[in-house]
C-alpha cells in the first residue's frame, strides 16, 4: 500500500449518481448539476449537499421542494456542461435542450430525458455541512429510454459509469424493507 494525499479520500466513496435538480422560483425553470448525493433510511429520505455557490440554493430552500432527476450515461457531457453555467446568465433548459414536464407535487419540473425523477420536499438544511435532507413525495420512471446506466462522479472530473449488475436479492431478502 502507497500513502496518497487525503485530499484523495473522497474519490474512493463519491456518495451516489450524479443528478440534476431542478427548480422552480416562481418565474423560471432551473436546473444544477449535483454529484454529492446520498440516501439516509429507508423512509424515502435523502440528502443533496450544496451551497451558496449554486444558484438554485437559493430557490431550494425559498421553495422547500426540487425534483432529483437521474439522467442515463449517454447524458454524460450535457451533465458536466449544465454545472459548468449558472442559471443565473443561462435558461438551461433551452441551452441544453431539456425537457421540462409537470410534476404532481412541487412546482419544479421532471426532466424528460431523465431514467427517473424524485419529486422532494425539503425536511431541513443543516448549513454546517450543506445538507439538504428531501423526502421523496413521488418517484416516476422514464421506461421509454434505452440507456439505464448512471454517472458516478469520482471526484477528480473523472466519472464511472454502471457497468455489470449482480442479484443478489435473495441472500438479503430478510434485511430488504417492505416495498423494494
Amino acid at each position: 500500500m502507497k500513502e496518497v494525499e487525503k485530499e484523495r479520500a473522497l474519490t474512493f466513496i463519491e456518495p451516489g449518481p450524479v443528478v440534476l435538480v431542478s427548480t422552480f422560483d416562481g418565474k423560471k425553470n432551473n436546473v444544477m448539476t449535483i454529484s454529492w448525493t446520498m440516501a439516509i433510511d429507508f423512509a424515502q429520505n435523502i440528502v443533496i449537499t450544496t451551497g451558496s455557490w449554486n444558484y438554485s440554493f437559493g430557490t431550494i430552500l425559498a421553495t422547500q421542494e426540487c425534483v432529483i432527476c437521474i439522467p442515463p450515461a449517454n447524458m454524460l457531457e450535457t451533465v458536466v456542461r449544465v454545472g459548468m453555467v449558472s442559471g443565473r446568465e443561462v435558461d438551461k433548459f433551452k441551452e441544453f435542450k431539456l425537457t421540462p414536464l409537470s410534476a404532481k407535487y412541487v412546482k419544479a419540473p421532471l426532466i424528460g430525458e431523465c431514467v427517473a425523477c424524485l419529486e422532494c420536499k425539503v425536511v431541513e438544511y443543516i448549513e454546517r455541512y450543506g445538507f439538504i435532507i428531501l423526502h421523496v413525495e413521488r418517484v416516476v420512471v422514464n421506461e421509454t429510454l434505452k440507456e439505464y446506466r448512471m454517472i458516478h462522479a469520482v471526484g477528480d472530473g473523472t466519472f464511472v459509469i454502471d457497468g455489470e449488475k449482480a442479484n443478489l436479492r435473495e441472500l438479503m431478502k430478510e434485511k430488504l424493507p417492505p416495498g423494494l
